[in-house]
């Protein structure tokens, strides 16, 4: 992992990660709000019916996790334009989920710096389970006064 100092902007840079320890604790909080009390979700046994170990969490909590990552590190004084990613694989009982970024291109607009980044899930055997790529925007105001995100 290339890990620059607080503030550097660079193509390449990775930015600081945001990780969860998962089951049915934050299952239930997720689908709380999204009505979305499914068994596969919330029973083993339904889990295991669809063909995996345990229950297994819902795809857009994932999202949401790429979602943080990147507010996190862009604080207030940013924005999110674009995030999309692709579930492929679930994230059963009992796993650690990482959320990742990666620089890949920044670019001035107007009165904002874009900064194009990979972002994806894994789990804590490290297979990938959500890859996907967004866009921020930073403020050039803010950027001036040394207001850079950690990375």
């Amino acid at each position: 992992m290339t890990q620059a100092p607080t503030g550097e902007l660079a193509v390449g840079v990775e930015i600081p990660e945001f990780q969860r320890a998962t089951g049915l604790h934050n299952w239930n909080r997720y689908a709380a709000v999204n009505s979305e009390f499914v068994d596969i979700h919330m029973d083993d046994d339904a889990g295991r019916a669809a063909g995996y170990p345990t229950a297994f969490g819902m795809g857009n909590l994932q999202w949401s996790y790429l979602h943080d990552l990147l507010r996190n590190w862009i604080g207030e004084g940013g924005r999110i334009v674009k995030l999309s990613c692709q579930f492929r694989s679930a994230n059963t009982k009992g796993q650690v989920v990482t959320a990742h970024g990666k620089i890949t291109a920044i670019r001035d607009e107007g009165p904002e710096t874009l900064v194009d980044l990979d972002v994806w899930t894994d789990n804590d055997s490290g297979q990938t389970m959500a890859p996907g790529t967004a866009t921020v925007a930073l403020s050039k105001s803010a950027l001036s006064k040394s207001a850079l995100p950690k990375v």
